[in-house]
């Protein structure tokens, strides 16, 4: 039971992310600004999602991304940058557990936070920044992504995981209850057909010999 509640809850979990990428691995040139999650677990990975669309991706542009952090009641510091075609770490807490996962469009600039720890707590900055190269002049854009990290010593249950193990629960009983109901009315109506030929046998044998002949032999109704 463990096992199916398990396997089905990665499917709806995993289910919706996978669709998207397979629907942007199709239109290439459609980009989702997917928000970034906000709660890690100490021990483990985490992914800080920075997405952002370029909305004129037939001109030429040059993006340079910078990370910063900012724990609480503290300042903000620059921990990670994209510049000339080249992610680099800075000196930080987070030096050499932070990878680069940015796409070769540079619309997903994302990055993973390896090995989180308590004192990561705190709020992340990505600041995307784009030259529009255009024939007659230049354009820059700015967009900012803020994530609020939370890390919790252990894995809290979602209440939507829960309310799906409950779900599943009713409907393993519904299935089980229907399945009893009806192996009860095939057995009640295979034994009340039993009943029926056994007494047409009974009855016909019950006749003279001399009048069977002109008595029809039972039947058993299909």
């Amino acid at each position: 039971m463990k096992i199916i509640m398990a396997t089905w809850r990665n499917t709806v979990f995993w289910g919706l992310p996978l669709l998207l990428l397979m629907l942007v691995g199709v239109c290439s040139s459609v980009c989702v600004e997917v928000p970034s999650g906000t709660e890690a677990v100490q021990g483990h990975n985490m992914t800080l999602l920075c997405i952002s669309c370029m909305q004129r991706e037939e001109v030429f542009a040059v993006t340079n991304v910078e990370w910063f952090y900012q724990p609480r009641n503290g300042n903000r510091s620059l921990i990670f940058e994209y510049n000339e075609g080249k992610p680099r770490e800075l000196l930080s807490p987070f030096k050499g557990r932070l990878q680069w996962i940015g796409s070769k469009d540079l619309q997903d600039v994302s990055l993973i936070l390896h090995n989180v720890t308590i004192t990561d707590s705190g709020r992340f900055i990505c600041n995307v920044n784009r030259t529009l190269h255009f024939e007659a002049h230049q354009h820059s854009t700015t967009s900012n992504v803020e994530i609020n990290l939370i890390v919790s010593e252990i894995e809290r249950e979602d209440f939507t995981s829960v309310l799906s193990e409950i779900m599943m629960y009713i409907l393993l009983a519904f299935l089980t209850l229907w399945l009893l109901i009806e192996v009860v009315y095939c057995y009640r109506k295979i034994s009340k057909a039993e009943e029926v030929t056994q007494e047409s046998v009974t009855d016909y044998l019950a006749i003279p010999s001399e009048n069977k002949e002109n008595c029809p032999v039972p039947v058993e109704e299909q």
